[in-house]
């Protein structure tokens, strides 16, 4: 019977299908976590754009104040306090500088003019202002901070400085200067946060020209400007009631730990981020989102997750009973099988070995019929011989037709002789196991033998022996002895007449054992010598114990 695939591994099946349904229910968490970073990095990329276009907003707005500016100072010959506080007033900003610490004014001096516009400040209410740093030997002029709005402690810490003086600052006056539109410098620390230095900041700058319009260095009358500390202005340009927790970095032109202007932090970062280059002022920004970290799994990841193990596991329960079952059932039909074919075998079995037990009877009968001189000594002979078989009929049926120790054989036959405490009987051999037909003549062969010795022979009389000893002489035949020692003496002329039953030994035993049979009438006593094949149990067993 060929068995089908999952009946053949009983384990396997119910694993491998654990296995796979744990596999598509990995790939359904994947497919969710991806799902849900696509969402969470489309939902960084709206938060980066809405803060870029914040920033982008008030940095224009600043822009839009400083353009104002430059074209009201422009038309003046002399920017003075009192005309810079109403330009700021008509501006209506009511505190609010778009993010920034307020707006300046700036004023070009000339190297030999700076002593002049130092009187003049401080004639006019500022009686310490002074411009610093004081310029190098090969500085034509200064820029220094005229005027800050709004006034206040922190910004006045800021008037009087020279601009120009400082790289970034002065580079992105230049920039202003040759393009004529606001510029923002790179990543500064304003005046305004004191000797101790402070967090970064930019200014934004406007060019600011004399009459005549023209953007020649002569006519560069100063530049109106908007100082901002990066981080406020980074947080003014945040919707914090809209948008979701993110931590946030703004960088000045690449993202580098040395160009980062400003940060919201986060407790925890994630690693996902969302970028966007933004230009403020002509100057190119990039602003940094990054997602919280959230937890391993999301909610419906691990929802998912635990279905799929529950479901895997009862598939794998199910599998398990189904495949047990299909094992069971297979064993059963099997055995059933096995057993249809040991019935058949059993009785073929059954009418081979009953063909072969009436012919040997039918010869028992027509030898003792020959040899007869009576109906009673017929009768008597045939009875004994019938039971020679019943008795060894009888151990095969209790070793259920399989093999029969030799020694068990022999003390079957030899039992009634064994019982009378004055006859001495000797049995040696080893273990030997012989097939059922085997087991039947070797029978036959000793009854015979004992029947004679107790009419005639060693078991006639007091002091005889018989002895049967037994040996294997190769690993497929086994030599039996029969020796009677102490009877009568023996007359080999007339051996037939004293019914040893040579004709039952050497033809019908000899032929069954398919081995000659030595049958010797020594005047000491009989001695018969027979050759029994020992088969392999594979040779004649019919059934086999269900495991």
């Amino acid at each position: 019977m060929k068995s089908r695939w999952y009946a053949r591994f009983p384990r396997a099946v119910p694993v491998g299908i654990f296995v796979l349904t744990m596999a598509i229910t990995g790939v359904s968490v994947y497919a969710i976590e991806r799902a849900e970073r696509q969402r969470e990095t489309a939902q960084l990329g709206q938060i980066a754009q809405s803060v870029a276009s914040g920033l982008e907003r008030r940095a224009n707005a600043s822009s839009a104040y400083l353009r104002s500016g430059a074209a009201l100072f422009a038309t003046q010959r002399v920017v003075e306090a009192p005309l810079f506080q109403t330009f700021i007033g008509q501006l209506h900003l009511n505190g609010t500088y778009a993010g920034s610490d307020g707006i300046g004014w700036a004023m070009k001096v000339n190297r030999q003019d700076i002593p002049t516009v130092e009187d003049v400040i401080r004639r006019n209410g500022d009686p310490a202002f002074a411009i610093r740093p004081r310029p190098a030997a090969s500085a034509r002029f200064v820029v220094p901070i005229m005027y800050l709005q709004p006034d206040s402690e922190r910004n006045r810490r800021a008037i009087g400085f020279d601009m120009h003086s400082e790289p970034v600052r002065r580079s992105a006056m230049q920039t202003a200067e040759r393009l004529g539109r606001p510029t923002a410098t790179g990543k500064v620390v304003l005046q305004q946060e004191g000797p101790g230095g402070g967090s970064p900041g930019f200014l934004i700058y406007m060019p600011v020209y004399g009459l005549g319009g023209t953007r020649i260095e002569q006519n560069l009358r100063g530049f109106v400007y908007s100082p901002f500390n990066a981080r406020q202005f980074l947080e003014a340009s945040i919707d914090t009631v809209s948008m979701e927790p993110a931590g946030i970095r703004l960088y000045d032109q690449a993202v580098a730990p040395a160009n980062l202007l400003a940060e919201v932090p986060l407790a925890s970062r994630s690693g996902l981020v969302a970028r966007r280059a933004i230009d403020l002022a002509g100057r190119r920004w990039v602003l940094e989102v990054e997602a919280p970290a959230s937890a391993m799994l999301s909610g419906m990841s691990v929802m998912t997750l635990l279905f799929g193990l529950l479901v895997a596991t009862l598939l794998l329960v199910l599998a398990r009973v189904l495949t047990h079952q299909a094992s069971e059932d297979r064993e059963a039909l099997a055995w059933f099988e096995q057993q249809a074919s040991i019935r058949n075998s059993l009785t073929r079995e059954l009418n081979h070995r009953v063909k072969n037990t009436l012919a040997n009877v039918l010869s028992i009968i027509a030898l003792t019929r020959r040899r007869a001189t009576s109906l009673d000594s017929f009768a008597d002979s045939l009875e004994g011989r019938i039971r020679a078989l019943s008795a060894t009929h009888d151990l095969l049926t209790q070793s259920e037709w399989g093999a029969t120790p030799i020694r068990a054989i022999v003390k079957a036959e030899m039992a009634p002789y064994a019982q009378d405490a004055e006859r001495h009987l000797v049995l040696d051999g080893p273990d030997v196991d012989l097939a059922p037909n085997d087991a039947l003549s070797l029978g036959l062969a000793i009854h015979e033998l004992a029947t004679n010795a107790a009419k005639y022979g060693a078991l006639s009389v007091e002091d005889g022996q018989v002895s049967v000893r037994w040996a294997m002489v190769a690993d497929n035949l086994a030599r039996i002895e029969w020796q009677e020692r102490g009877g009568p003496a023996v007359s080999v002329s007339g051996r037939r007449e004293r019914g040893f039953g040579t004709d039952l030994i050497e033809k019908i035993v000899a032929h069954e054992l398919r081995n000659p049979v030595d049958l010797r009438f020594d005047p000491e006593g009989v001695s018969c010598t027979l050759t029994v094949p020992v088969r392999r149990r594979g040779d004649f067993a019919i059934r086999e114990s269900k495991a």
